[in-house]
């Protein structure tokens, strides 16, 4: 796109030479390409109140350092990837999450646990926000108190260096957090704002009175209505109101300003040259905040997210971003940008519906409401992909539509309420064993702490002494798991569901964590449970096993890459989930029971989709030929299969 001011600017900066010092032909090529996209999206962010061309100059300034700062080797993949601009879409990819201290202590013992990883299967690891933090009031590593320091306990820079080289080694990615929303209120910026620098106080959002706070609070929801109710804290050494959305020790980043944007440039600049292949961007729909409105995913946001891609495109188009966006599944869709193929924004997000869908089907047993969801999710771009997890650090919210819980027969609110008291054990014959978080004084709604296994009712199972019972869980375990591997997208794995960790309740003996039953599901590393998923017949060994197996078999299926070639089909039986994955010839039709009673499936139903009744079906995991079914497969209790004409 051609833009006569861009275009100006961009001669006069090429000719800078202390711009020209630090680039060479394929950052001019790239700056080329993405100018009128950074002059348009400055001046619809700042244009109001700032002259653009010194904003974009500082912008230009600023990447032009971080090219300079990028090593030989990491501007040569940037070129190896930019070839092939889908391969984080691609099979092979499983990742993990987990918390670098409580998997192995701190970045050496990682680097040391590496050959765990490659036994499992995994080669895409999520590392928990690890940067300096205070040493309590830190929300689980996302109050960052310097964005350019590991937490000393954890590592240093240089040893995460280290690892991200180790990992490229091994064909491995490396995924961090940053949080563009806040920073702590230790970091140097909130400090220099606290002792009464106007440059830093402008960094937040300040007021010396009520009036604008009050204007604020009239539309903006509560994160944390139990443990921090309100969205202003009082700061009496300047007698200010700080925005703290989050918590009253995480103070709310001013992007009004475009200093703040140069900073969080080059923070997060700083961290890609590091050697981290995906930037995992927190809290994005809270990026922009305007009054009189919830200040969450507004234009303004969504443009912001834009502007930091075309930068990244421009020092390192190599690196993706990942959108951290639970919210409406209308909603997220947004965050791969507007273009038909590629994405101007995120080119990941999570699959939050697909994930609050999973569990609301282990507690109905049925797939109404999860079909119905997902059929009327709107088409995400060409060339993005989902991340598809079961469970992950934070609690589970229930995040459907309500118009879609009606169309599958339910009341919105009272199906939420069944869900919550079901995964909590509120109700008789439940199976799980979770704990609300974050109950709602007026509605009773409560999203929901606990880690899968003690969800799917193995910790009841155990603690009953049911041999029978515990197997159904590792059944439910093993059929989650299937389908996050198999679904479009990118399977991302949470660290101790792999060996089954039940709830961990030692969080309730630190001050530090037992305000926060959150921590029951952030499990450390058990060492015991390590040896035993080599013990044959244990919980551990026949889970871990499975999913390894599952794992290695999506690695060797293609139609597993995403290509937006998931294609969910009527099962004709409501406790069976089924869709196919297709590309070019090859066609894999994966099939779920949701129920812990046998169920059928129906053959006729896909024909249409270039299967008959004549052909016969070959089951991936099991590596066998169905017998002869002619008519319909019976599926045992959460049983998954992964059926083929071939093998």
């Amino acid at each position: 796109m051609f833009g006569p001011e861009s275009s100006s600017l961009l001669r006069r900066l090429l000719q800078d030479k202390s711009i020209q010092k630090q680039i060479d032909q394929d950052f001019s090529l790239r700056l080329s390409a993405n100018i009128e996209t950074i002059y348009q999206l400055a001046s619809k962010l700042y244009g109001a109140h700032h002259k653009v061309d010194e904003v974009v100059t500082g912008i230009v300034s600023e990447l032009a350092s971080a090219y300079d700062a990028r090593s030989q080797e990491l501007r040569n993949l940037d070129l190896r990837r930019m070839e092939d601009s889908m391969w984080f879409c691609s099979e092979k990819w499983v990742g993990m999450m987990f918390y670098v201290d409580r998997f192995a202590g701190n970045l050496t013992g990682l680097q040391s646990k590496l050959s765990y990883f490659e036994e499992l299967g995994v080669n895409f690891l999520h590392l928990m926000p690890l940067l300096k933090s205070p040493p309590i009031y830190n929300d689980g590593g996302y109050a960052i108190s310097d964005f350019m320091e590991v937490e000393p306990r954890l590592g240093t820079m240089k040893q995460l260096e280290d690892l991200a080289g180790q990992l490229r080694s091994k064909d491995m990615l490396m995924m961090l957090d940053i949080t563009i929303n806040h920073t702590s209120n230790e970091h140097i910026w909130a400090k220099r704002a606290k002792n009464g620098d106007k440059e830093y106080q402008d960094y937040y959002y300040m007021y010396g009175d009520r009036f604008t706070p009050d204007a604020f609070e009239q539309s903006l929801p509560e994160v944390f209505p139990d443990t921090a109710p309100g969205n202003f804290t009082f700061q009496p050494e300047i007698d200010q109101w700080v925005m703290t959305v989050f918590h009253n020790y995480q103070w709310d980043l001013n992007f009004n300003n475009p200093a703040v944007f140069n900073r969080m440039l080059g923070s997060i600049a700083f961290l890609i040259n590091k050697g981290v292949d995906i930037m995992r961007l927190d809290a994005l729909a809270f990026t922009w905040k305007q009054a009189g409105t919830t200040s969450q995913n507004l234009d303004e946001a969504h443009q912001l997210i834009r502007l930091f891609k075309a930068c990244a495109q421009v020092f390192a188009p190599g690196t993706l971003f990942l959108a951290e966006a639970i919210v409406a599944p209308q909603e997220i869709i947004k965050y791969f940008g507007d273009l038909e193929t590629g994405s101007n924004e995120c080119e990941l997000a999570y699959n939050a519906t697909l994930m609050t869908l999973l569990w609301e089907a282990i507690a109905t047993k049925n797939n109404k409401l999860l079909s119905i969801s997902l059929a009327n999710i709107p088409h995400k771009p060409y060339g993005t992909s989902w991340l598809n997890y079961v469970r992950c650090h934070d609690d589970i919210g229930l995040g459907y539509e309500d118009q879609h819980a009606r169309w599958a027969g339910y009341d919105a609110w009272s199906h939420r309420r069944f869900i919550t008291d079901f995964l909590i054990g509120n109700i008789d014959w439940s199976f799980a064993t979770g704990a609300p978080f974050m109950i709602e004084k007026e509605t009773g709604n409560a999203r929901v702490s606990g880690s899968l296994a003690s969800l799917v009712g193995l910790e009841k199972a155990i603690n009953n002494n049911n041999q029978d019972e515990i197997d159904v869980a590792i059944r439910r375990i093993v059929m989650l798991h299937a389908v996050i591997l198999s679904y479009g997208g990118i399977p991302m794995l949470y660290m101790g569901d792999e060996v089954a960790t039940t709830n961990d309740y030692s969080y309730l003996e630190s001050e530090q964590t037992k305000h926060d039953n959150r921590w029951m599901h952030r499990p450390r590393f058990d060492a015991e449970r390590d040896k035993l998923r080599k013990k044959s017949g244990s919980v551990e060994q026949r889970v871990f096993s499975q999913i390894s197996h599952l794992i290695s078999l999506r690695k060797q299926t293609v139609e597993f890459a995403d290509h937006n070639n998931c294609y969910r089909i009527e099962s004709r039986n409501s406790s069976v989930f089924a869709f196919i994955r297709a590309a070019g010839v090859y066609r894999t039709l994966c099939i779920y029971n949701l129920n812990d009673h046998p169920e059928s499936f129906y053959l006729d139903v896909l024909q249409e989709h270039g299967f008959a009744p004549k052909h016969q079906l070959f089951d991936r995991i099991t590596d066998q030929y169905l017998d002869n079914a002619e008519y319909n497969i019976l599926l045992q209790p959460y049983q998954s299969c992964w059926l083929s004409l071939k093998p």
